[in-house]
């Protein structure tokens, strides 16, 4: 069974004993030395340690909702992870578009943005933040450094364990920095950290060794849905590897739909089961009523791990007073910034949500005529830091939010197993790949009426959009269909221009930050910035 204690719940506490890198500067150790030998001193330093692993992807810094960041340059409020992947993969899309006018949105709202974009800079340290502690603990627990400090035995067989999943976050964020900016620069824990500046490494060969480092660890990491709740296992694995061979073809020029049918399946076929109730992923209790779908979560907590980032920035930036803030359980929230682009509820055949139940949206203005305005366009209802029953989950000032995230569940599988079928990858059925789709259907309407006879590449497209609006996919799976940047399909002021236009295809990729370049001279920008 699966402990459902949030790891989060006391991530405070722990990291108290460890010292954040330095703002800004990338290529500093997250522990100095003399820490690292108080933090590592023992078993039990080696478990707070894993901690700031997982908290550094749901806290911008461990002091919580402060004036404090792990990372310089940027607004702490904006520094959380899951808020700069969410802007960088949503924001930039058919699917959302955003209200406020801080510096850096509204040229994400018209895939104008610049070399220097903010937000995109933001995501970029975040992820080689993370990858520096994820470095930093694999550094510290070698075999030699654990017989240094006297540990053995069991203690050393846990910990060895623990670096299986070290391995698992940092693959994780450098599938982030492949995905968004193609060519970033890459260090492991072999490197002297601050004495030589770090190569940069080509898309096509960081896939090579996220992949290599996904199969080293497949069998070191705990068995799918054994591990403690919100901690990675087999199934993570799986389910990382399955998304990382279904966009093989824009990574390295050569499609791997055959092993995304492979891994896809062996997620599939783990145990893992679809949530009765779509809306139930969404709200606070999912790790009760949804367990069974989700593979991994970021786990978030609106009393000891507050942060303006997560799922606070989701709920609150969708939500505005005249929605009644006090049912999405933010009484004292609703920052009014996010709601969809007219495509998207156009996916549904009713996007009122009578007919498709994964349909959430409030209002009744389906354009967006002016990005600047919150009510043009449908607000998205889906996340709610309330339970299946209604009840609000506790918050330190009704703000914040408990609801943990998905970053990979079930459903994404069954579409990725469909897609790579319908793209021509061997080892799947038709059938099967048939029967994925349509249960994903016959949740959305509650019985057959959605059921299609026929799969093609196309519809695929449109059904994670249904499935997975607003959980970080848009922008990949835009790229993949070859839509993200072309003239042959539109949004809402794509281009800057009201109808949309196209603009220029190097923009499927993100520029490398200015600030890296000029820092590290190994680094050649993206091509087109």
């Amino acid at each position: 069974m699966k402990n459902l204690h949030k790891i989060l719940t006391l991530s405070i506490i722990l990291l108290v004993s460890v010292v954040s890198c330095k703002k800004g500067d990338l290529n500093l150790t997250p522990i100095n030395d003399k820490t690292a030998a108080d933090v590592y001193a023992n078993p039990t330093g080696y478990k707070s340690a894993l901690v700031k692993l997982y908290a550094s992807f749901g806290l911008t810094h461990s002091s919580g909702a402060t004036d404090f960041s792990d990372l310089g340059g940027l607004n702490p409020g904006f520094s959380d992870f899951l808020r700069l992947f969410w802007t960088s993969q949503e924001l930039t899309t058919d699917e959302a578009v955003c209200s406020w006018g801080d510096v850096g949105l509204p040229e994400l709202n018209t895939s104008l943005w610049s070399t220097d974009n903010i937000f995109l800079r933001g995501l970029y340290s975040r992820s080689m933040y993370q990858i520096t502690v994820a470095n930093e603990f694999l550094r510290e627990s070698t075999p030699e450094k654990l017989a240094s400090r006297n540990i053995s035995g069991a203690d050393a067989d846990n910990i060895n364990k623990y670096r299986a999943e070290a391995r698992f976050l940092r693959a994780f964020q450098y599938w982030v920095l492949m995905d968004g900016f193609g060519n970033p620069p890459f260090v492991t824990e072999n490197d002297l950290i601050g004495k030589v500046a770090p190569k940069q490494i080509k898309r096509a060969d960081l896939f090579k060794y996220v992949e290599s480092e996904l199969k080293a660890i497949e069998t070191e990491l705990p068995d799918a849905r054994s591990n403690e709740y919100g901690r990675a296992d087999k199934g993570a694995a799986w389910a990382l590897m399955a998304r990382l061979y279904l966009n093989a073809e824009v990574y390295t020029g050569t499609p791997k739909y055959t092993e995304a049918i492979t891994y896809s399946s062996k997620v599939i076929n783990a145990g893992y089961t679809l949530a009765p109730t779509y809306k139930n992923l969404f709200l606070t209790d999912n790790a009760a009523t949804s367990k069974n779908e989700l593979i991994l979560t970021i786990n978030y907590d609106g009393l000891r791990g507050e942060n303006y980032g997560g799922t606070t920035f989701l709920i609150n930036a969708a939500v505005n007073a005249e929605m009644d803030t006090k049912s999405f359980g933010i009484p004292n929230g609703g920052w009014g910034g996010n709601r969809s682009r007219s495509n998207l509820p156009l996916t549904f055949s009713d996007y009122s949500g009578n007919t498709d139940k994964r349909a959430m949206f409030f209002g009744t203005k389906l354009a967006t005529d002016d990005p600047g305005v919150f009510s043009d366009g449908l607000r998205v209802t889906k996340f709610r830091n309330v339970s299946s029953t209604g009840v609000t989950s506790p918050s330190t000032n009704g703000t914040f939010s408990s609801l943990d995230f998905p970053l990979f569940r079930l459903a994404e599988q069954y579409l990725i197993y469909g897609e790579a079928v319908t793209r021509g990858g061997s080892g799947g059925n038709a059938g099967t790949a048939l029967t994925y789709f349509n249960n994903l259907r016959q949740r959305a309407y509650g019985n057959a009426n959605g059921n299609v006879a026929v799969l093609n590449v196309n519809l695929f497209l449109d059904e994670r959009a249904r499935e997975l609006y607003w959980e970080g996919f848009r922008r990949t799976d835009l790229v993949r269909y070859g839509k993200f940047t072309a003239a042959s399909y539109l949004w809402p002021f794509k281009g800057g221009v009201k109808a949309g236009a196209g603009v220029a295809e190097t923009r499927n990729i993100y520029p490398i930050p200015t600030a890296d370049l000029i820092a590290n001279t190994n680094l050649v920008q993206n091509p087109g910035y």
